[in-house]
C-alpha cells in the first residue's frame, strides 16, 4: 500500500489559478490521463481537502440549476474539513478534521492493502508529508503558466530529495513525472 499524491499542475507548479479555477486545465478536454483506469483500480481509499471537495461539488456534481450527479468514485473518501457539506448521491464520504495520522490509519484499514490517493490540495498533502505518510508523487504537467495560485505542495522538500522514478510523455501537451519519497 502506498499513499500517493496524483495531480496535475501548470508548468510553473500551480494546482489552481489565483482565483481557485481549473479552467486552465480543462481547456485540454478530458482531464483523465490515458492510464486513469489502471490507477483507479489501485485505489482503496481517497482523501481530499475541503477546497477540493467544494470545487468538485460546485463545478461538476451539484451545479446550481442542474440535477445532482452521483459521486464518481467507488472508494470511501475522507474529506478534511471544519465545514458542513452536502453528500452527492452514492457517495461514501466521511468528514474528518485534525491530525492526519489517525485518519490515515483508518483509511489504510479501509483500503485493505490498496493505495490511498491524496487528491489535494497541497496543504493537506503537506500534512501527510509532515507526518511521514507520503510515499509517491505522480505529477502531470500541463503546458501553461499561471504566475500565481495554489502551489503543488507548500513545503520545502530538500533533504532527502524526492527520487525520480519515471518520466512519460502522455500526449502532445502533457508530461508525467513520478517520484518516490525518500525517508531521512
Amino acid at each position: 500500500m502506498k499513499t500517493v499524491y496524483y495531480t496535475a499542475v501548470s508548468l510553473d507548479g500551480f494546482l489552481a489559478d489565483a482565483n481557485g479555477s481549473l479552467d486552465w486545465l480543462f481547456q485540454f478536454g478530458d482531464p483523465d490521463p490515458p492510464e486513469w483506469a489502471a490507477f483507479e483500480a489501485r485505489l482503496g481509499a481517497i482523501a481530499m481537502g475541503a477546497t477540493t471537495y467544494q470545487w468538485v461539488l460546485d463545478n461538476d456534481l451539484m451545479r446550481p440549476g442542474a440535477e445532482p450527479k452521483p459521486w464518481p468514485y467507488r472508494q470511501p473518501t475522507w474529506v478534511f474539513t471544519h465545514r458542513t457539506f452536502p453528500v452527492p448521491p452514492g457517495g461514501d464520504i466521511r468528514f474528518v478534521q485534525g491530525d492526519v495520522r489517525p485518519v490515515h490509519a483508518e483509511m489504510a484499514a479501509a483500503a485493505a492493502g490498496r493505495d490511498i490517493w491524496l487528491v489535494g490540495g497541497g496543504e493537506l498533502v503537506g500534512q501527510f508529508w509532515d507526518a511521514g505518510l507520503l510515499d509517491e508523487l505522480i505529477i502531470t504537467i500541463a503546458p501553461v503558466t499561471l504566475g500565481a495560485g495554489a502551489p503543488l505542495l507548500p513545503r520545502a522538500i530538500t533533504r532527502p530529495p524526492l527520487r525520480l522514478r519515471g518520466v512519460r510523455q502522455l500526449t502532445d501537451a502533457f508530461v508525467e513525472l513520478t517520484y518516490d519519497v525518500q525517508r531521512p
